[in-house]
């Protein structure tokens, strides 16, 4: 086990200065593709270490740095996110968004100093063969930031042999971390659904085709899909999560609009689900005269599927920082999504998860109005990146 004080002291050292940065950025939240403060201070952060090109504007706010040493064939990506909430922060500490409605409720702060805090570090004293790219991505919160700055060149542009991902987990005991091989995150795919009936006075419904009827019996079969078209085995979720329908208490509209999303960690789950979701809007609409259409969006979320072999290379580097009794690699699948699934589909890589901490400390959950990311965590990760980097391109 390795004593991140001894071996990474400059980290540890810097600490105070890292939480300085982080708590700047989660006072300044900025939602996906807007994220050109943040941006900016990453891009004066690279500048500033020394060594290390920056690379503007990929993806619309996107920033890749360019580390190199040697003269090394081999090259890695690590991956941080950039993106807000849109949500409203109940916290009260001093450092709490400024921003009505906007909010660093996932810990994207944190993931964006540890991966600079591990630039720093690799910049100056890093003992490495090879190149780095330091990936900060914007918009990952459903926008596909991902994807865009892939479209935009990413891995044209920055050819890398590998790319890893480290997302916190408060789940997790702080420092901890989790790995899991092949499918850990789900398929995330956003659906709206319009049902139209014939509008009539409430007094009168025998005159109309109500579309809220339709509507709570089609939410209701749509549960029934995973249950009884999907092998028990198998993971799928399906979530009604929003219902418009209506101006005032007398009048039966003429349309009821459903949105939702569906996740599944196998695409033949999802082709399953997809398909299903048609039969059942269009015929259980009809059967009371209505007309139901589905939509759904063009850019869902793919599952995540780790490597093999680069999960073990990840709970490896994990392990001789903290102990192989910290590290847990036999996590069941998570269905929340992330994109990082779209550059784990080009590059062999590993979506890694590091305790926030259990209990009063970073104990809330992602997505929760008083969740905040642990400061004490940013040395085990900007460790876990730097050891990464040099056990897989060891200088000669």
């Amino acid at each position: 086990m390795t004593d991140i004080q001894s071996v990474y002291p400059s980290i540890m050292e810097n600490l105070a200065l890292y939480q300085g940065w982080r708590r700047d950025i989660h006072r300044h939240p900025e939602l996906g593709f807007e994220e050109s403060r943040t941006a900016g201070i990453v891009e004066e952060k690279l500048n500033g270490f020394g060594g290390i090109e920056s690379h503007c504007g990929i993806g619309s706010t996107g920033v890749v740095g360019v580390l190199r040493k040697g003269n090394g064939l081999r090259s890695i990506g690590l991956r941080a996110d950039l993106d807000a909430l849109p949500m409203h922060e109940e916290n009260t500490f001093m450092h709490r968004s400024v921003y009505p409605g906007k909010f660093h409720g996932c810990g994207h702060d944190g993931h964006t100093v540890m991966l600079l805090a591990a630039a720093q570090y690799l910049a100056k004293f890093g003992r490495f063969d090879g190149t780095v790219y330091f990936i900060f991505q914007p918009a990952e919160e459903g926008m596909g930031g991902g994807h865009a700055m892939i479209q935009d060149g990413l891995f044209d542009r920055f050819p890398m042999n590998s790319v890893y991902g480290l997302h916190n987990a408060p789940t997790i005991a702080a420092g901890d971390f989790a790995v899991l091989p092949g499918p850990m995150l789900a398929a995330f795919e956003k659906f709206d659904i319009t049902i139209t009936g014939r509008g009539s006075h409430g007094a009168m419904p025998h005159q109309g085709i109500d579309p809220i009827l339709v509507s709570a019996q089609l939410i209701q079969a749509l549960q029934g899909i995973v249950s009884r078209s999907i092998d028990p085995v198998y993971s799928g979720v399906i979530s009604v999560t929003r219902i418009h329908a209506g101006d005032t208490y007398n009048v039966i509209p003429e349309q009821v609009n459903l949105s939702g999303a569906i996740r599944y960690l196998e695409s033949e789950i999802g082709e399953t689900i997809r398909q299903r979701m048609v039969e059942l809007v269009t015929s259980v609409s009809a059967a009371s005269g209505a007309v139901g259409e589905l939509r759904f969006h063009e850019l869902g979320y793919p599952p995540l599927v780790n490597d093999s072999k680069c999960t073990e290379k990840a709970k490896s580097i994990a392990a001789q920082l903290v102990g192989g009794n910290r590290v847990v690699d036999d996590i069941d699948p998570i269905m929340g999504s992330d994109d990082f699934a779209y550059m784990l589909q080009e590059k062999p890589g590993c979506y890694v998860l590091i305790g926030n901490g259990i209990g009063s400390k970073g104990g809330c959950h992602v997505h929760h109005p008083l969740y905040d990311f642990n400061d004490e965590i940013i040395p085990y990760g900007a460790a876990f990146w730097s050891k990464l980097v040099e056990s897989e391109m060891p200088s000669l």
